[in-house]
């Protein structure tokens, strides 16, 4: 049931415990002003006949202080202090446990015809004790809505409250994470079905509500004009990176640490070739003689030096020398700019799994040469503004959001790099992979630390005349295949453990990806999914 906008119960009224969103989120440092040029951080975007504007400021409509995340209820708020001729074109909402942090675009008509008033509404949902109504606007023909309104009577909003936009200047959109559910009704946000570095559907911020299992979608908008004016150029691009470059994190245990492509070049690393394995060559310190372009065909593979000593020199790094390899992305129609930070480790060590109250190290399962993982940051091109991390982890990954993260140094989110794996995330804990009581162990603590803005070398950005390096478009395998019988590993693991415990380890590890197991040395940043799309989350 919905409730009363600022109820409070006894004890919270006793105590004055305010609700998150009660405090609205601002980063620990204001924005820089960031270096003039092209059309980013401007406040206004031409998405083609329609300039759009991200607005912040919000007037709470509606509340309820139940359900949803941490069963601490939604906030529904509609967008104020719109710029002059700028129309709403749909609401905001976000749960209670987080403070208030989010945007909605306004629209702006160029043409006469971008935007039209709905021609009348349907009621989506009212709550129980009807304090709370959402309203999904009905559009002219040849016209989509793109929002809901929310209001706090029965009566319909005025067909004034919102625009509708011109089909052609829309996209799909999709739901994305949950905001709140009650009496039959689920209210999500919303995102481009389709996104990606060659997609141009634009996130409104407004949010979409369902009824009873029926979607009553709204689309998302769209960048017709398919143009980057909005991305940063390169001083930009630098500027941003400075302000917002990770502190990144290492497990005080941590024995294999990343270094520059140049280091790993540099002492020994080299190139074998299919059916030619006892001639390999010594990869130049530019990684100019590995072959170019092509496919993961397995006529190409690196590895360590031969020499033991070397060997062990080059598995352990060289956190000196470690470099922060950027790829600058236009996302969300280019509204937004994804700056993908890559890090490269010569050795991924060795997993542990955990078994209820005992961790066993895994041997040589999850051993690798050859270990590239990444963060990305995303940037508002309307303001600069960091929206949120995105934390590799393995195979998948996680977005947080900007109110999630902890900061250092100013604006600086920190990361942490899990303890021999790798992987990415955003807080300093035990990092369980896996259901129950078993998984692998992602263990993350604050040990030596990479300010990963000290040294950083912008390699991609379709956009920005880049000189791409060579190593970047190798398409091979940074490792080689590993050659071990994981069913003799698991043997020597789980000899000493009762049955049940063993078929959950065995069932745990056979489930893991390749890459993880260890059995296949991985491919360079270029030819990972996530550098045309959007990362999985």
């Amino acid at each position: 049931m919905g409730n009363i906008i600022n109820k409070r119960s006894k004890l919270d009224d006793a105590n004055n415990v305010p609700l998150p969103i009660d405090t609205p989120f601002r980063l620990p440092s204001p924005l820089p002003t960031w270096p003039s040029g092209q059309g980013f951080a401007s406040g206004i975007i031409d998405l083609g006949g329609l300039e759009v504007s991200q607005i912040s400021s919000f007037t709470k409509v509606w509340a309820t202080e139940e359900g949803g995340p941490d069963d601490l209820g939604a906030t529904f708020f509609e967008p104020s202090n719109l710029p002059n001729e700028f129309f709403m074109l749909g609401s905001y909402s976000q749960p209670n446990n987080l403070p208030l942090f989010g945007w909605v675009l306004v629209g702006k008509d160029l043409t006469g015809d971008a935007l039209k008033m709905p021609t009348d509404y349907t009621l989506v949902w009212s709550s129980q004790d009807g304090f709370g109504y959402i309203w999904l606007p009905i559009p002219p023909e040849g016209y989509n809505a793109v929002g809901h309104v929310v209001t706090t009577s029965p009566q319909k909003p005025s067909l004034e409250k919102i625009r509708c936009v011109r089909a052609d200047l829309t996209d799909v959109s999709e739901t994305h994470d949950w905001i709140w559910g009650n009496d039959g009704l689920n209210v999500y946000s919303s995102r481009p079905r389709d996104r990606g570095i060659h997609a141009f559907g634009v996130s409104t911020g407004a949010f979409v509500a369902s009824s009873n299992g029926d979607a009553n979608s709204v689309a998302c908008l769209k960048n017709v004009k398919a143009n980057l004016s909005a991305m940063p150029n390169l001083n930009q691009v630098q500027a941003l990176f400075q302000a917002y470059s990770p502190m990144y994190y290492f497990h005080p245990d941590e024995q294999y640490y990343p270094s520059s492509v140049n280091w790993f070049f540099q002492n020994g690393a080299l190139l074998y070739t299919k059916d030619q394995e006892s001639t390999p060559v010594n990869v130049q310190p530019d990684g100019s003689n590995l072959p170019q372009g092509g496919s993961n065909d397995g006529a190409y593979w690196l590895d360590l030096p031969t020499d033991n000593s070397a060997k062990d020199q080059v598995k352990n790094g060289d956190l000196v020398s470690a470099t922060s390899y950027l790829h600058i992305k236009p996302m969300f129609g280019a509204t937004c700019t994804d700056i993908a930070l890559w890090l490269f480790y010569p050795f991924n060590g060795p997993a542990r799994v955990k078994i209820e109250f005992i961790t066993i190290p895994l041997g040589k399962i999850g051993e690798h040469i050859g270990d590239w993982e990444h963060v990305t940051l995303r940037i508002s091109n309307f303001n600069g503004e960091l929206q949120g991390v995105y934390f590799s982890q393995h195979s998948g990954g996680n977005w947080v959001s900007a109110p999630h993260l902890e900061f250092e140094n100013g604006n600086k989110p920190v990361a942490y790099s899990s303890l021999h794996g790798h992987a990415s995330y955003a807080k300093a804990e035990q990092n369980m992979q896996g259901s129950g009581n078993i998984g692998i162990r992602n263990d993350t603590a604050k040990g030596q630390v990479m300010d990963t803005g000290g040294n950083y070398s912008v390699v991609a950005g379709e956009y920005l005349a880049i000189v791409e390096p060579a190593w970047l478009n190798y398409a091979r395998e940074w490792g080689p295949k590993t050659s071990y019988n994981l069913a003799n590993e698991l043997k020597k693991i789980v000899r000493f453990l009762p049955g049940k415990l063993k078929k959950a380890v065995e069932k745990l590890v056979r489930s893991l990806p390749n890459e993880i197991l260890g059995e296949e040395g991985p491919t360079g940043p270029k030819f990972k999914d996530m550098w045309d799309g959007d990362e999985r989350g």
